[in-house]
C-alpha cells in the first residue's frame, strides 16, 4: 500500500469574529506534505483572514490548528515553519535581490555566509540569478512576485501561503510563477496554500481545492471530486448533415430535459443543453440519451462534442447557491 504523506496543516473549527461580524466560521481541513491546495472564494469570503489565522498574524476566536505538528498555542514556533507571500507585499527599493533575501535569512538565525548561500540558491531557483545584484526598484512586477516567493521559501518552510501570487502578471509571468509553485511542492515537499481568483491555475497545479463563502467552507476535496459532486450545467454540440438538421431537431424535441438551439453561424450544428442543473453522471446519461435519439432517427452524426464539468462551473454553482 502507498504510504500516506505527512499531515502538515490541520485546522479544526477555526473561527474568527470581529465584534458582531464573523469573518471565518468553523473552518476545518487538513493538508499534506507536497500538496498544492487551492483556496477559492468570492471577495470577502474569508480567504485572507484564514491565511492570517494559520500564519499566526491573527488569533482565532475559537478553534485550533497545527502546522507541521506544532499546535496553535505556540505561534513563535509556527512562524519558523511557514512562509508567506501576502497579496500586497512591499519591497525595499534600495536593496538588491541578494541583500533582501540575505537579510531575511539572517532574521531566521542563519550565519552570514549561510544566508548568502541561501539567497543565491533561491534567486537561481526563481530565475533571478542574473538580476541578483540589481536594485529591487528596477524589477518588474513579475520579478518582484518571484522574489516574494523566494522570500517565502528562505526558511525552508513546511507550509507556504501564497495570496494571489499571479495577480497582475502577463501569461508568461503567470507561467513562471506557477512553475515555481509546482516545484516548491514537488521538489521541496512543502505544502502550498494557493489563494487565487484564477480558476484555470487551480485546475492546472492544485491537488485539492477548498471553496469558502461568507467565512464557511462550501466544499473541500480534489478538483475532480468538487466538479463531480456539484450540480453543473452540461451542454454539447451535435453536427449533422445540413439537410438532416430538421429531423435531428425533431428527434431531440422528444427527449425530456433538454433544449436545442440552431444558430445562423453554424446551421449544421445543434447546441444541446440539459435544462436545470444535474449531477455530472446524470449529465452523461442525458447526453447519451440525446445521441441515441438522433441515431434512432437515422440521422448521420458527423461529430458530437460534449462540454465537461469545469471547476469554474462548480465554483459559480456553489457560491450562487450560498447567496440565496
Amino acid at each position: 500500500m502507498p504510504v500516506m504523506a505527512i499531515v502538515t496543516l490541520d485546522a479544526r473549527g477555526l473561527t474568527k469574529r470581529f465584534g458582531a461580524r464573523t469573518a471565518v466560521e468553523e473552518v476545518s481541513f487538513t493538508a499534506r506534505q507536497g500538496e498544492v491546495v487551492g483556496l477559492l472564494g468570492p471577495n470577502g469570503a474569508g480567504k485572507t483572514t484564514t491565511i492570517r489565522l494559520l500564519t499566526t498574524v491573527l488569533s482565532p476566536t475559537s478553534g485550533e490548528f497545527s502546522v507541521d505538528g506544532i499546535p496553535s498555542d505556540q505561534p513563535a514556533r509556527i512562524r519558523q515553519r511557514v512562509g508567506v507571500l501576502p497579496e500586497s507585499a512591499g519591497y525595499p527599493a534600495h536593496q538588491t535581490g541578494t541583500e533582501f533575501l540575505r537579510y531575511h535569512a539572517r532574521l531566521f538565525g542563519l550565519p552570514r555566509r549561510d544566508a548568502t548561500t541561501v539567497a543565491e540558491r533561491l534567486l537561481t531557483e526563481v530565475g533571478l540569478a542574473e538580476r541578483a545584484g540589481s536594485r529591487i526598484s528596477t524589477y518588474s512586477r513579475g520579478m518582484r512576485q518571484r522574489l516574494g516567493i523566494a522570500r517565502a521559501l528562505v526558511n525552508d518552510p513546511a507550509v507556504v501561503f501564497l495570496d494571489e501570487p499571479t495577480l497582475g502578471l502577463d501569461p508568461a509571468g503567470q507561467r513562471q510563477v506557477l512553475g515555481i509553485v509546482r516545484d516548491a511542492a514537488q521538489r521541496r515537499g512543502a505544502t502550498v496554500i494557493l489563494s487565487t481568483h484564477t480558476l484555470p491555475e487551480v485546475e492546472e497545479i492544485c491537488s485539492s481545492v477548498l471553496i469558502l463563502d461568507r467565512g464557511r467552507i462550501l466544499t473541500f476535496g480534489t478538483v475532480s471530486e468538487v466538479t463531480r459532486a456539484v450540480a453543473v450545467s452540461r451542454s454539447g454540440q451535435l453536427r449533422v448533415p445540413i439537410d438532416s438538421v430538421g429531423r435531428a431537431a425533431a428527434a431531440l424535441a422528444r427527449v425530456a430535459g433538454l433544449t436545442v438551439e440552431v444558430t445562423d453561424e453554424r446551421p449544421d450544428v445543434l447546441r444541446i443543453t440539459l435544462t436545470g442543473r444535474v449531477e455530472s453522471d446524470r449529465g452523461d446519461a442525458g447526453m447519451n440519451e440525446a445521441l441515441r435519439a438522433v441515431l434512432a432517427a437515422d440521422v448521420p452524426v458527423l461529430s458530437f462534442d460534449v462540454e465537461g464539468a469545469r471547476l469554474s462551473d462548480a465554483f459559480l454553482a456553489m457560491t450562487e447557491e450560498s447567496q440565496r
